[in-house]
């Protein structure tokens, strides 16, 4: 089954409960632990009836996907402010993209730790895969930019690497729970890593550094 809402909230009312069960959840999460994220105790943490829960979440699946899809909207539109940004230079957003990433990957540690640890239930939904998608494309618009005359294989094994670079770093942090200080370091050295790696395919295709 993939991980839906059961319906979508439209009352103010329903909006208010949808938001303390999605809250409920994080806090949960965040306290706790995933495995303590039950159904009956979300409801019990968001002040809402299990019944109530159930009108607009079929599952725990059904909410950690939705806190899942919610943070990947807010990591992708961060993202996709600096990668559009075009009054600087592309390098430049490389490295915004990197501090700034693992910054927020820092912040909400616990969340995104528990969240990754509860992807196998979600992870082959058509919602996640849309997702990995939206993401992928917004990366190969930046690259088509800043790499004109790079071969489209090349840009795509680049797009992969930059996500793959980020994702990991990312996902190291939210394991360990470093204090922003710490992870603003590594967050350095990984830009300093994809923008050599930016220059190097730059200067393999002509392109001033």
């Amino acid at each position: 089954m993939a991980p839906s809402a059961r319906k979508r909230p439209q009352q103010p009312r329903a909006k208010e409960t949808v938001r303390a069960i999605l809250e409920a959840t994080a806090q949960i999460l965040d306290r706790e632990s995933l495995e303590a994220a039950t159904t009956t105790r979300i409801a019990e943490v968001a002040g809402v009836s299990i019944g109530s829960l159930y009108q607009y979440f079929p599952n725990k699946a059904a909410i950690l996907f939705r806190l899942q899809a919610d943070e990947w909207r807010e990591t992708s539109a961060m993202l996709r402010q600096i990668l559009e940004d075009r009054t600087r230079p592309p390098l430049e957003r490389v490295r915004a993209c990197a501090h700034a990433f693992v910054r927020s990957e820092c912040e909400e540690a616990a969340m995104r730790g528990a969240l990754d640890d509860a992807a196998p239930l979600y992870r082959d939904a058509p919602e996640a895969e849309d997702t990995w998608r939206a993401g992928a494309a917004m990366i190969e618009a930046f690259l088509a930019e800043a790499l004109p005359h790079t071969p489209a294989a090349a840009r795509a094994v680049a797009g992969d690497i930059l996500k793959m670079a980020l994702g990991g770093v990312g996902k190291s942090i939210s394991e360990h729970r470093w204090p922003i200080a710490d992870a603003d370091v590594y967050a350095s050295a990984l830009a300093d890593m994809l923008c050599a790696y930016v220059e190097r395919l730059a200067a393999e295709s002509g392109l001033p550094k």
